[in-house]
């Protein structure tokens, strides 16, 4: 493995985040949010609706269409302690997002518990509404795992899904550092223009200041957007904790990528493609090193997932082409009569990573020592700092309800 990269100090992402300066709430009108511009190493700031001025008219966008879930479900015991369960994933072997949605009856998830220590045994349970029908929810911890929990959540009457369910008890899983109860707006609020598929305890915040009026305008100039679904799980939000970026264990998110994005991106070749937020930019990049993992295996996985350090492998022949890796993944889906393509990912990108298919971002601000923000820094160096002491110095909003970034490393026609 490249142990320059694994040896980085985390130290070294750190900057001061007054808390005044973190967005509890967004800006009245999503495309009105400030926009730091960064082109070919020039600060710069403007409004998110003139995103269009920056970008060339061969730039392909890519956007990230999950749908944030109503994932955090708060319930009381009879003698008063309050638990919150977060859902995180889908417990049972075979059974993904869409499927453990659509399941009536009961269902089980890998969870999140808090105030766990006054949660001994029994079940947890509490009556909503769904229209006029009262409907009694149950949870029940089944399993213990390092950090989680596996529930068992069970209905009556059985005849709903647990996306409406959810959608009835749960609440918006707001990110820990807004510090504030969710409100009855930040469920169109926290949702993005483009989401579709449920599965994100998170939204794909980058997203969040487009609107239709931003998209015209891209589109007047000809500018394409593509869209890619990887739901964002509650590692995002996983302080590094350790010294070096090597000790940190990277989380995984599950992503999926239609044939008609891939072949979109070999027509690409040469042109901008610039990925709307940092999941999208985990999933384009992840993309690649798919391609490569066929390239190298004997027989095509089971399961195809990209570990953490799998770029900074030393390998026994060169690296392909980004053209080869995308044209094995297409093999694979004709070879497998696939119209899209189910992956995981923990890619970690660090500064040392060579980029393969995205040319420029755009971005939020991210948490100090975060691994966003070492994403960002492995984009445009050591100018993430210049561009961070910028924001600050004028007055730019920050994190998930914050302004928004484009860094567009080289300058586009």
């Amino acid at each position: 493995m490249n142990t320059s990269v694994s040896e980085l100090p985390i130290g070294d992402f750190w900057y001061d985040l007054p808390d005044d300066r973190i967005a509890r709430f967004p800006v009245s009108g999503r495309d009105g949010a400030k926009l730091l511009t960064y082109c070919g190493g020039n600060l710069g700031q403007d409004h998110f609706l003139n995103l269009s001025a920056y970008l060339s008219a061969d730039t392909l966008l890519i956007g990230n269409e999950t749908r944030v879930v109503q994932a955090r479900f708060v319930f009381q015991k009879p003698g008063g302690a309050v638990i919150e369960l977060f859902c995180l994933s889908p417990a049972q072997n075979g059974i993904d997002f869409q499927q453990a949605f659509a399941t009536v009856s009961a269902v089980e998830w890998q969870c999140l518990v808090g105030n766990s220590k006054r949660w001994k045994e029994g079940a947890l349970e509490e009556v909503v509404r769904l229209g006029e029908t009262q409907v009694l929810l149950k949870a029940e911890r089944i399993a213990r795992q390092e950090g989680s929990s596996t529930i068992r959540f069970s209905w009556c009457p059985a005849h709903f899904s647990f996306s409406e369910i959810m959608e009835a008890a749960g609440q918006v899983p707001l990110p820990p550092y807004l510090n504030r109860p969710a409100v009855a707006s930040d469920k169109t609020d926290y949702q993005t223009l483009f989401a579709r598929f449920d599965g994100s305890v998170a939204a794909p915040t980058a997203s969040l200041h487009f609107t239709d009026r931003v998209m015209k305008s891209l589109r007047q100039k000809g500018i394409d957007m593509s869209l890619l679904t990887l739901h964002v799980g509650a590692g995002t939000f996983k302080p590094v904790s350790s010294d070096k970026i090597g000790d940190h264990e990277m989380h995984a998110e599950n992503m999926i990528v239609g044939k008609e994005l891939i072949e979109r991106l070999l027509h690409q070749s040469g042109s901008p493609v610039i990925p709307v937020g940092t999941t999208s930019m985990r999933a384009l990049e992840s993309l690649f090193w798919i391609g490569q993992m066929l390239e190298e295996a004997e027989k095509v996985p089971d399961v195809l997932h990209v570990a953490q350090w799998y770029p900074y492998q030393d390998r026994p022949s060169e690296t392909i082409s980004t053209e080869k890796a995308l044209n094995n993944i297409l093999d694979f889906m004709d070879q497998s009569g696939r119209d899209h393509i189910r992956a995981s990912t923990s890619l970690m990108i660090a500064p040392g990573y060579t980029f393969r298919i995205s040319t420029g971002l755009i971005t939020n601000f991210h948490q100090p020592g975060s691994t966003l923000l070492l994403l960002v820094a492995a984009l445009i160096g050591p100018k993430w700092k210049d561009a961070y002491n910028y924001a600050l110095g004028h007055d730019f909003r920050f994190l998930s309800y914050g302004d928004s970034c484009l860094f567009l490393p080289q300058m586009t026609k």
